[in-house]
């Protein structure tokens, strides 16, 4: 029997990170039986896969993929936050460029001159002034989410001279390390909105962010402020800003996502889900992503995880199994593994044990052989949801 590890790779991955895999894995975009799935954007069901261990996404966003059932069979999953950031960064100031120089129009105006006769500079210095725009600088952004887009998108801002203003209701301290010393952290969101002229949402999709940006929301932000959402489509509630547009409420809504109601509207500027879209960026992912799903499959290291705590042990090596549990965080589950392995004579020589609040993950590294029935046997217990064992020496 093949002992390699069998990898579904679902999506169009960067060559990049495909080659960082190695030897030790089996990569198949139609393999039936996978431990782990690499994917992008396409729905994941986990009914289609009874072994699976992971699942590893090239990209910060998870929507696409079942967590909490995940979850329920001890699945880990993974994304590559900040992978991407430095390219969304850099096209949602592009944008904000062009929208206060009118860009687009200065575009379509240069075009039309392929048909026009007579003096070319005099009808260029005559209707320049119709594309008279605005400079950022010395303007105030505000910026919602402060993961490591929102903290990069907020240094650059300070970068061109805005005064930047944050707000994230649960703000990751190694995020905010890394925020410039002139962005100054709001206590409440609206005043935030209150303020700034340019409002950039950066926030990850799940059931507390979709159709954040609502008309209170709306309603809070400055009169004729800007409006981006370069985080994930339904974060808005489109019907609160066509509302806010046609009322004056707000200027422009410049939005990576495409939409029937939006497409032709003469106050919003799209783009085609481009956030992400660099070369750089898909490598970027790719070997993150491929890194992570190889750390969990080899020795059980956990790094970024949406769903399972943070973890990572080294093994010495005198170790010769390297025994997971995961389980529903409860009272007891150390105890209960430790009686388990004593009652078959399995020495202990090291023990990491990690919680979220939700889900207990412990690396158990034994002396010798763990057999299947201990296995059995654990995952016969109340609140054990899956183990598994990584062998480190043959």
């Amino acid at each position: 029997m093949d002992n390699k590890y069998r990898i579904k790779v679902m999506n169009a991955i960067a060559a990049e990170g495909l080659e960082l895999f190695g030897d030790k894995y089996l990569l198949d975009e139609n393999e039936k039986n996978p431990r782990g799935l690499l994917v992008r954007s396409s729905p994941v069901n986990l009914a289609d896969y009874t072994e699976l261990c992971a699942i590893a996404r090239a990209g910060a966003g998870v929507n696409n993929i079942p967590v909490d059932e995940a979850s329920e069979k001890g699945i880990c999953v993974f994304n590559t936050p900040g992978a991407n950031a430095n390219a969304v960064v850099e096209l949602v100031f592009t944008m904000l460029g062009i929208w206060l120089r009118n860009v687009q129009h200065g575009l379509s105006f240069c075009q039309e001159l392929s048909t026009m006769e007579g003096d070319l500079n005099a009808e260029v210095e005559a209707r320049k002034k119709m594309f008279k725009g605005e400079e950022m600088s010395g303007k105030i952004l505000g910026v919602i989410g402060l993961g490591q887009i929102g903290v990069r998108a907020a240094n650059m801002g300070a970068f061109h001279g805005m005064r930047v203003m944050g707000f994230d209701p649960f703000p990751v301290m190694e995020n905010i390390h890394n925020l410039s010393h002139t962005v100054e952290l709001a206590q409440a969101r609206k005043d935030v909105l209150a303020q700034a002229d340019y409002v950039f949402v950066h926030v990850p999709l799940n059931k507390k962010t979709t159709g954040l940006v609502s008309t209170e929301f709306i309603d809070a932000m400055k009169e004729g402020a800007l409006l981006f959402n370069y985080a994930r489509g339904p974060v808005v509630d489109e019907d609160a800003v066509l509302a806010a547009l046609d009322a004056g409420k707000i200027a422009g809504h410049i939005s990576d996502f495409p939409s029937e109601k939006f497409i032709g509207h003469d106050k919003i500027l799209l783009t085609p889900h481009l956030g992400a879209s660099t070369s750089e960026s898909e490598d970027n992912c790719a070997c993150m992503a491929v890194r992570e799903l190889k750390a969990y499959l080899e020795y059980g290291n956990i790094t970024h995880s949406v769903n399972f705590p943070n973890v990572e042990s080294i093994p010495t090596v005198w170790v010769h199994s390297r025994l997971i549990m995961i389980n529903n965080d409860k009272p007891g589950m150390i105890g209960l593994v430790t009686n388990i392995l004593g009652k078959y004579d399995i020495n202990i020589m090291g023990y990491t044990n990690k919680s979220n609040g939700i889900i207990g993950y412990n690396i158990i590294d034994c002396e010798g052989p763990v057999p299947d029935e201990v296995l059995e046997e654990m995952e016969a217990q109340d609140g054990v949801l899956r183990t598994r064992v990584i062998q480190l020496k043959k």
